[in-house]
């Protein structure tokens, strides 16, 4: 399945076109520092919106970012909810870290930020959803360290 997601600045992009463009931005400036920031969130109304999102974050500086979009049936059950969260931020970072792998930029470090922390209902999910991150490889942020899923991917499931 192809995977679409919105530019605010550029509109509708593939992931191939979300990647060239974050080669662009890195490009332009190389010696500065860079994290790649995937991070998801959902709100269940009628339906479920899950948001996944793209942030390339040049340290100090600023960043863009890129969201894709996806509705399923109501799912009540916050601890699915936070693993499908889960689930669909990784299957991004994976495809994009390999994207990045292939071109040479191995090095541009990846973290998932998750929609959970240490107060409210989602902190018994921490060490699972920790170590499903970690165990695939990633470095996990949790609130309040998680702007990506809690900042970006939410204000796009309202």
């Amino acid at each position: 399945m192809l995977m679409k997601f919105i530019s605010p600045s550029k509109g509708s992009l593939t992931l191939e076109e979300v990647y060239a463009d974050i080669i662009d931005f890195v490009k332009m400036s190389p010696d500065s520092q860079y994290k790649v920031i995937i991070g998801s969130d959902s709100q269940a109304r009628e339906q479920t919106c899950f948001v996944t999102a793209i942030i390339i974050h040049q340290v100090g500086k600023g960043a863009r970012y890129y969201y894709r979009k996806s509705y399923h049936r109501k799912i009540n059950s916050l601890r699915q909810r936070i693993f499908y969260e889960t689930a669909l931020s990784l299957e991004t970072a994976s495809k994009l870290a390999e994207k990045l792998a292939e071109n040479g930029l191995a090095d541009l470090d990846v973290e998932i930020h998750l929609d959970i922390g240490p107060r409210g209902d989602t902190r018994d999910l921490i060490r699972e959803i920790v170590g499903m991150v970690a165990g695939s490889g990633f470095d996990a942020k949790i609130k309040p360290e998680s702007c990506g899923a809690t900042k970006v991917a939410d204000k796009h499931t309202k």
